[in-house]
């Protein structure tokens, strides 16, 4: 995302560096405690919804269209790191050490931590940790831990990245903040897919920054591993610090005649009988019928969403309003409101009710691989559904694959064939693309000009990039002749991971599939 214009109004980013050099450099905004208290009571004072703590303030207020609102907020600046660097004036030293690299940054003008310290040895490093354990409220922020790294940056260069981290730095966490609190209720969740998930109702409890009420139990045989009743204490904790998790439940604690949770046969959402059924070699159990109510609800959800017709401004509140007034039943609906369909809805105006319309009649024009996605044929994701388009060229064609042919596609597989050559052949679905293709014009894939130096190569790409966004980073795979798949092989050429990656990158370490890092990857991607 593009923060120029909030980024400039932060009071410690200078607007002029002291010396003659280009950089990028890496850095963390964030929110002081004491900040984040007046701009809650200023939001309950006005009556508008309080943020839930630092970090989403932070990011939210980062992210605010209007700079003058940004600049109220007081946001600081922490910067760490450098990526490039250019020098024109030879008073000007290239560091050679981690340490300099932070001296040249903070004689540059820029902010940097003025907690960090040269740790000669690793009792130094271990007493830095233990200040720092019993030092952490005093800070204006919060903090989960400190980062050590190699001083020498030709070691650093030496030492390269491992499938998680860079070798040459690691992040020694404070142990995790948890809490105690009591399981009220386990709810069963039906997703778009028809995938049933239990999810456990708490108890409020306040954590690690925000009040947390639910978590995910993810299936049958994580309930019976951890053995959870409704009524147990449990301990929780956030995952990666974002996440709830259940650790475990105190049984000394637990009320006497509490029942063993049984997961069951049937679920009211689930349409037709309710009957629900074992995925064949998971532990997710999933919806027999394919036509209840919430099925169809989330579906018409991810139908206007962003990673299928992107219908700006229609979300789940508002499609919940066109099914109350009974303004919709399928995808075609969307196509036939009207402004007067809209204005006497609660809380709509004249203007509301165009932006609306506006919205849906730009969504008419979309992509071949997005109508696929909102479709919401099983198996077939994002990714998915962009690599079938891109060989088949057309619905038409698309239509008229075998499950051979699909399965052929590298990526793809005998599964999500037989979930897509099904869809088509089922009549009600051909009923629904019947209605809804007239009211579509479709953008089939089109070869990309210009240089196709990553052709029939393909790219997995896990963790957080700092210089451009991952749908960035994709799309610059795809004009460049590049593919992008969603899970690690051995036919896999190249692993891009930015920062906190996930099992991918372990994957491809066993499979000693080329690692990248942001670093590489823009050298891969740069014009020759």
């Amino acid at each position: 995302e593009n923060v120029t214009h909030t980024a400039a109004t932060i009071s410690s980013l200078p607007k002029r560096l002291t010396k003659p050099v280009d950089l990028i450099c890496v850095g963390e905004v964030w929110l002081s405690h004491k900040e984040f208290i007046r701009i809650n009571k200023e939001r309950e004072k006005n009556g508008e919804p309080l943020f839930a703590n630092p970090r989403n303030a932070a990011a939210g207020s980062l992210r605010q269209l209007d700079p003058v609102v940004a600049a109220a907020r007081k946001l600081s600046l922490t910067v760490y790191d450098i990526d490039l660097l250019t020098i024109y004036n030879t008073s000007v030293n290239i560091p050679k050490t981690q340490w300099e690299e932070l001296q040249l940054l903070a004689g540059l003008g820029l902010p940097t931590n003025k907690n960090s310290a040269f740790c000669r040895d690793t009792e130094a490093v271990q007493e830095f940790y233990s200040m720092w354990l019993k030092k952490r409220e005093t800070l204006p922020h919060d903090i989960d831990g400190v980062v050590m790294k190699v001083n020498a940056i030709s070691l650093q260069r030496l030492l390269g990245y491992t499938a998680k981290a860079p070798r040459f730095g690691i992040a020694y966490k404070f142990p995790a903040v948890e809490a105690t609190t009591v399981v009220e209720d386990i709810v069963l969740q039906v997703g778009r897919t028809g995938v049933v998930t239990p999810v456990a109702h708490l108890r409020p409890v306040y954590i690690d920054g925000s009040t947390v009420s639910r978590a995910t139990l993810h299936n049958e045989d994580n309930i019976s591993k951890l053995d959870i009743r409704i009524g147990d204490t449990i301990i929780l904790r956030k995952a990666g610090d974002i996440i709830p998790e259940i650790l475990s439940v105190v049984k000394t604690l637990r009320p006497r005649h509490t029942a063993v949770y049984q997961f069951p046969k049937k679920v009211a959402e689930c349409g037709g009988d309710g009957s629900i059924e074992r995925i064949p070699g998971e532990a997710a159990y999933r919806c027999v019928s394919k036509d209840s109510g919430t099925l169809h609800r989330q579906r018409l959800y991810y139908f206007a969403s962003k990673k299928a017709f992107n219908i700006d401004g229609v979300g789940p509140k508002l499609i919940d309003l066109f099914l109350e007034y009974g303004l919709i039943s399928s995808y075609a609906d969307f196509f036939t409101l009207t402004a007067g369909d809209l204005r006497d809805l609660p809380g709509f105006k004249e203007k509301a009710a165009q932006n609306v319309i506006q919205a849906i009649a730009a969504a008419r024009t979309v992509p071949l691989h997005r109508l696929l996605v909102g479709l919401s044929i099983e198996n077939v994701g994002e990714e998915t559904a962009r690599l079938i388009a891109e060989t088949f060229g057309s619905l038409d064609t698309i239509m008229c694959a075998s499950q051979e042919e699909v399965a052929e596609i590298y990526g793809v597989g005998d599964v999500v064939a037989e979930s897509l050559v099904s869809w088509f052949k089922n009549p009600l679905h051909q009923k629904t693309l019947a209605e809804l293709l007239p009211h579509l014009v479709l953008e089939n894939p089109v070869a990309h000009a210009g240089s196709q130096k990553l052709q029939g190569k393909t790219f997995v790409l896990t963790g957080t990039l700092t210089t451009m966004s991952r749908d960035e980073a994709k799309d610059c795979i795809r004009q460049l002749g590049g593919k992008i798949s969603s899970s690690v092989s051995k036919k896999t050429d190249y692993v891009v991971i930015g920062a906190d990656p996930g099992s991918k990158a372990t994957e491809a370490e066993k499979l000693r599939v080329p690692i990248l890092s942001e670093i590489d990857f823009k050298k891969i991607i740069a014009p020759n």
